[in-house]
């Protein structure tokens, strides 16, 4: 998983980990070897397109949205046909009021109208307060959540593990995220409150 930096300075590139209090509670109940978080790779501006996530301040939140408002404008002056040009209008209307293209709530016949342009607010935009900046543990977390995301715990033996998943994933396809066979041969969950 990918978060990218748009005009924020003060985080390192490279891997993070995703501090979950929960695995450090797991941790605690049950013995391992060794704790291993879930990750996420924070990226830079070039990497904007392929991050599954934008990770910006109040300030540069204004610039991102600019970039897919002019997109949206330079289509709309290309005489698009009537479905495409409504939904553009939508995603323009909703740019000018500082939402990005994610926060719409398009339907699927809309996103298929739009789908042959890459908008780089169509994917969760977190915007961080300056507070949040001095302290990009807390940040990586809200913004690992934000994004769909939830951890899945492995415990026991030789490590305690939080692995990233979509939010909805269900037990067996969590399985499935550590290995194929443990998907194959899965039998059932334990479920720690």
């Amino acid at each position: 998983m990918k978060f990218c930096l748009f005009g924020i300075s003060g985080i390192t590139l490279g891997k993070h980990n995703i501090k979950d209090p929960r695995l450090d509670q797991a941790d605690k109940l049950v013995e391992a070897q060794k704790k291993t978080y879930a990750q996420v790779d924070i990226v830079e501006e070039k990497e904007l397109l392929t991050a599954d996530a934008v990770l910006t301040g109040r300030a540069a939140l204004s610039d991102l949205l600019m970039k897919d408002l002019d997109a949206v404008e330079t289509r709309l002056g290309r005489d698009p046909s009537e479905s495409e040009k409504a939904v553009l209008q939508k995603l323009a209307d909703a740019l000018m009021s500082e939402k990005p293209v994610s926060a719409v709530g398009l339907t699927a016949d809309e996103l298929k109208a739009i789908s042959a342009h890459n908008f780089y607010s169509n994917k969760p935009v977190i915007v961080a307060a300056e507070a949040e900046l001095t302290a990009p543990d807390a940040l990586m977390v809200r913004a690992f959540k934000e994004s769909g995301y939830v951890s899945f715990l492995t415990v026991g033996g030789k490590e305690n593990r939080a692995w990233p998943i979509r939010a909805g994933t269900t037990a067996w396809e969590a399985a499935g995220t550590i290995h194929t066979d443990i998907q194959k041969g899965f039998i059932r969950a334990e479920i720690i409150s």
